[in-house]
């Protein structure tokens, strides 16, 4: 599926990423990750598409940091792209799709709300691909209903991302049987390696999170056949406005990128 003319996710492109901070800080530190990101993995030429979120409407507490909001967050998101890197952000609302498509090359579909059939027909109409993140509720299964919503639109440029199932209180659990269950129903499945070692709610007012499981999980992804890496990128997530404890550490990201693309060549050749 193309992205951009650039980019391509799924039908046999190389394994792509999408990398960046849970929520933008400041222009000048999305411009900064986009930059080291880029840098880091632009050896190997993987699809890269710089991740960030204008607004995060689903923090745990009402005084948790949400970002610079939707007028001055997909500002600083157009320059981002304007840059030369394609950019993901989230939308929460209808209302919100068509301004954030301006911005945006791929819209995100938070996992909270991918069942809510307005707005995934809203991110449909604009023409943009759509990431649907399969709910912590939701089986393998049922997120096929999700893309059909946006199918219904005519934009058949769509996204499936696993981050993991409720597994009691406060902690997720990856069944990998369902990377292979959506892929079969024909759009690129993304696996998100940082918010599947989330614990949520575990830090009282914020989610905790394992990071020491990013890799180990990744891995098996890849191995699973993933079209695409999902990793939220901080320089010093022990400083983050959000996420910071499950997110991979920016000088951890080119080793982990080196065994995933080895793993993914791997299953390529196996495969012929």
């Amino acid at each position: 599926m193309r992205i951009t003319s650039q980019i391509e996710i799924g039908g046999g492109a190389p394994l792509a990423l999408i990398a960046g901070p849970c929520v933008i800080e400041s222009e000048e530190h999305v411009h900064f990750l986009a930059r080291e990101i880029s840098r880091e993995i632009s050896k190997t030429g993987a699809p890269f598409i710089f991740k960030a979120s204008f607004d995060k409407a689903n923090r745990s507490s009402v005084k948790s940091y949400r970002g610079p909001g939707l007028k001055e967050g997909l500002r600083i998101l157009k320059s981002v792209r304007e840059a030369g890197f394609a950019v993901l952000t989230d939308i929460h609302e209808p209302a919100q799709a068509e301004a954030a498509a301006e911005a945006a090359d791929v819209l995100q579909i938070p996992a909270f709300l991918c069942r809510q059939t307005d707005l995934l027909v809203a991110a449909g109409r604009t023409g943009r691909a759509v990431n649907i993140k399969k709910g912590q509720f939701v089986s393998p299964y049922d997120i096929r209903l999700a893309a059909e919503k946006v199918a219904s639109t005519g934009n058949d440029r769509i996204l499936l991302t696993e981050r993991g199932s409720s597994f009691g209180y406060n902690n997720l659990v990856v069944d990998m049987r369902g990377l292979a269950i959506m892929r079969e129903f024909g759009w690129p499945v993304v696996f998100d390696a940082t918010h599947s070692v989330q614990l949520p709610g575990a830090a009282g007012t914020a989610s905790g999170g394992e990071p020491r499981f990013i890799e180990p999980l990744a891995r098996a992804a890849v191995a699973a056949g993933v079209d695409a890496v999902f990793v939220e990128v901080h320089e010093a997530p022990e400083r983050a406005l959000s996420d910071g404890a499950n997110a991979l550490k920016l000088d951890l990201l080119p080793g982990f990128w080196s065994k995933l693309e080895k793993i993914d060549l791997a299953v390529r050749l196996s495969a012929d």
